[in-house]
């Protein structure tokens, strides 16, 4: 999956839910997927909270096949910024 298919399908969550925060996938070298001001992008900016993991694993993420608390127990997601902001990950998945 590339991170314009995940771009897509965070955005209909966005739209869905009505998130309001600002949110940041980051895949190091390979980009990030942004969310701030009810849209999604690629372009990166700061944000109040980011996320950081692989490519593979933010594919599993938004399809469900990756639980985010276990991700972070396991080492695979890390927080910076407001952790508050990472739990309403549930209203855009």
């Amino acid at each position: 999956m590339t991170l314009e298919e995940i771009a897509a399908l965070v955005q209909k969550g966005v739209t869905h839910s009505g998130f309001a925060d600002s949110l940041k996938f980051d895949c190091g070298d390979l980009g990030q997927v942004v969310i701030a001001d009810g849209h999604v992008g690629l372009e990166n900016r700061d944000t109040d909270c980011t996320l950081k993991l692989s490519l593979d694993n933010l594919a599993k993420l938004v399809t469900g096949n990756l639980n985010p608390m276990t991700a972070v127990m396991m080492g695979k997601l890390k927080v910076s910024g407001n952790p508050a902001i990472a739990l309403k990950l549930k209203e855009l998945l």
